[in-house]
């Protein structure tokens, strides 16, 4: 029952949301789930009946994108998403008069959407194409004349006509003016004026092929289905909404063109923060997603509009592979950071190479890819470039060297943390580290100096403060403890050691073996330099980074 409390709570809200954002990306079948999901939650609701006929439009189920336009109609007549989605449907049906109705419906509720005149517009246009133009059909009523007499004028203009009526090669010739199917055809146009040229190549034309086809016949046949495609997309997608959407690329172009370099910079910084903000809110899917969105821009943009291309390309690289590393796509993610380093490399950006190595370094550990970590990290090495830095680097790459079972290097590199903790003040990593160092000691079975090293950093745990980092030091030392005394005992110097409840740390023997040792490492050791705990780091990415690099095993739990 406990477990079942736990589960996070599904609404209607959170179905919508997970609807809308896969329809966007083009998973209309998993939207769909979520549409139905979330209907059942709340039967009859008419914005989710209309997101779901939209789903089930993109689909080609026409027939139930209808009805489900139809069931918000009928609880809400005067719903205008309800009316133009009803009308889409239609003409996509086919059923341009109907579509035609309700886009006129809906352009009488809604005159200030201008959707609702297009589909006019477009409803118009393709049932001319269908049927003609009624304006050019003259109706004349002729009193004097009988209906035989009618009769024959008729049958007179239909002979006429079949006379004059062109032969099926003249048909395929038949086209409209120039401009009208270079419109229409777009890059099939010069395939279509290239086959039309060949037709007066009389040679050719009398000419076969190996298969004994004739190449009239080919030139023909192509140039019969390109026509049809050109009426097809005449129907489908009329001259008015074609003009209609150049008009508002050429307007989107010549606001980009008219945008300022800084109105630029402020809008990449914008969004730039917001992608860091998504991300820290835990949203990495839609942080992803407006990375990649702002990295098409920038990739589009000159070097003029934007100075800094190059960094900013790696940047949202690196952005996009810690977003994919905290929707656990591994592969994907050392695939953007090696994307980051390549271009930093490219471009001699000395701070993009070490943010790059760092990420890489961050993936293969995640992974279990220990030595790779250690390669990445140690290359990273030289490019440190503060004491603090160095501290997280060491105690990183010491940690995965306790991880592969090399134990003394390990402890050296526990050390070199320890020393760059020291150097820094920063008493946080001093307990990272001088951890690492005694659970590498542990490893050495050198016991002794574990226990006191375990000392000191409760000691450090103590300053920090840190109550769960207390108790788990604690715990350890009666472990390493107990490991000691059997220790002794195999080797037939029996003792015992009180238990941490028995005796203060840092105090008085342990035993004579300990004590002694123990005296000795103290007088070695520098006290801290002060009793004030320093919580800030040199900069936010290090302080960030050393936040995730705990979770490598390095922070007590």
């Amino acid at each position: 029952m406990a477990a079942e409390d736990d589960l996070p709570v599904v609404t209607f809200g959170n179905l919508m949301s997970e609807g809308t954002a896969l329809s966007r990306r083009g998973q209309h079948d998993k939207a769909l789930g979520c549409f139905n999901d979330a209907l059942k939650l709340r039967a009859g609701d008419k914005h989710c009946l209309i997101t779901r006929s939209k789903c089930y439009l993109k689909l080609g189920d026409t027939e139930n994108s209808l009805k489900d336009a139809e069931a918000s109609l009928q609880i809400d007549k005067t719903f205008s998403e309800g009316l133009y989605q009803k009308a889409e449907t239609l003409y996509t049906m086919g059923d341009f008069e109907f579509a035609l109705v309700f886009y006129h419906r809906g352009r009488r509720l809604r005159p200030d959407l201008h959707k609702f005149q297009l589909g006019i517009n477009k409803a118009e246009e393709a049932i001319v194409n269908c049927i003609g133009n009624p304006s050019l059909v003259k109706l004349e009523n002729k009193e004097e004349l009988c209906f035989v007499s009618r009769q024959a004028e008729l049958q007179s203009k239909k002979d006429q006509k079949q006379q004059n009526k062109p032969t099926k090669d003249q048909k395929q010739m038949k086209k409209k003016s120039p401009k009208t199917e270079q419109q229409l055809l777009g890059a099939l146009y010069a395939d279509k004026a290239f086959l039309e040229k060949l037709l007066k190549d009389e040679d050719l034309m009398q000419s076969s092929t190996r298969q004994g086809i004739k190449v009239m016949d080919l030139v023909l046949g192509g140039i019969s289905y390109l026509n049809q495609r050109r009426d097809f997309w005449q129907q489908q997608k009329p001259m008015y909404a074609r003009l209609y959407e150049r008009k508002v690329l050429r307007q989107q172009q010549m606001r980009d063109k008219k945008e300022k370099p800084s109105d630029i910079s402020k809008s990449i910084a914008k969004d730039m923060e917001d992608i860091d903000l998504l991300l820290a809110r835990g949203s990495a899917e839609e942080s992803c997603r407006k990375a990649e969105r702002l990295l098409k821009r920038i990739q589009a943009w000159s070097e003029n509009e934007v100075p800094n291309k190059c960094e900013l390309i790696g940047n949202l690289h690196s952005c996009i592979g810690n977003a994919q590393l905290a929707m656990g796509q591994m592969e994907a993610a050392l695939r953007s950071h090696k994307m980051d380093l390549d271009c930093a490399r490219q471009n001699a950006l000395t701070d993009g190479v070490s943010r790059a190595l760092d990420h890489i370094g961050h993936v293969y550990a995640r992974t279990g890819k220990f030595q790779q970590a250690i390669n990445a990290w140690e290359e990273k090495i030289p490019l440190a470039q503060s004491s603090l830095e160095k501290a997280w680097l060491f105690h990183e790459i010491g940690r995965c060297y306790l991880e592969l079972g090399k134990a003394e290097e390990a402890q050296d590199y526990g050390q070199k943390s320890l020393q760059s903790a020291d150097e820094e003040g920063d008493v946080e990593w001093q307990l990272h580290a001088t951890v690492l160092v005694a659970q590498a000691q542990v490893k050495l079975k050198d016991y002794p100096s574990a226990i006191m090293t375990f000392e000191r950093a409760l000691e450090k745990a103590k300053l920090v403060p840190s109550e769960a980092a207390q108790h788990a030091i604690i715990a350890a030392l009666d472990n390493v403890s107990k490991s000691f005394i059997a220790q002794l005992n195999k080797s037939g110097k029996g003792g015992t050691l009180p238990s941490h409840e028995d005796r203060v740390f840092g105090s008085k023997n342990i035993n004579s073996t300990t004590t002694n040792a123990k005296k000795k490492q103290e007088n070695q050791d520098e006290k801290p330099a002060d009793g004030n705990v320093r919580k800030g780091k040199t900069d936010k990415e290090i302080k960030e980074s050393s936040g995730e690099k705990q979770n490598l095993g390095g922070k007590i739990k």
